[in-house]
């Protein structure tokens, strides 16, 4: 897996425990898988359509840095199916697991459409097919 993003916990994270909320996590999880949608399937109209079972196994604290990993776990017709976990780059204790983040391509209208991916493209991958 890798990890891609790391954010800070500021106290505006925090819940009233004084560790980090569970729906800011959240938030950064989709917002993350959000944009790795975007970027693997060349369309910025990408939207989450299901987030299964999360498992919160650890917390974090004010002033911690959290890594937000991703990874592929299928292409479909129309949508990207990815497995995230986020962990404290500090202890590196996994703070939470999702196995399945489904994102799905739409066209301008809303609409779900074919993006005709079948792999990972990485940015090298990309430039050699420019030239």
């Amino acid at each position: 897996m890798k990890f891609h993003t790391r954010k800070w916990v500021k106290p505006e994270d925090l819940n009233p425990n004084k560790s980090l909320f569970g729906g800011r996590l959240l938030a950064w999880i989709d917002e993350e898988a959000a944009l790795y949608s975007i970027i693997q399937l060349e369309n910025s109209h990408v939207v989450t359509k299901y987030m299964s079972e999360i498992n919160f196994q650890a917390s974090a604290k004010q002033g911690d840095i959290i890594e937000i990993g991703l990874e592929v776990v299928k292409f479909g017709r129309t949508s990207l199916v990815l497995k995230c976990e986020v962990r404290n780059k500090m202890t590196h204790q996994t703070i939470i697991t999702v196995e399945n983040i489904t994102m799905v391509n739409l066209d301008a209208n809303g609409k779900p459409i074919p993006h005709g991916k079948t792999k990972v493209e990485y940015v090298v991958d990309r430039l050699g097919k420019s030239r």
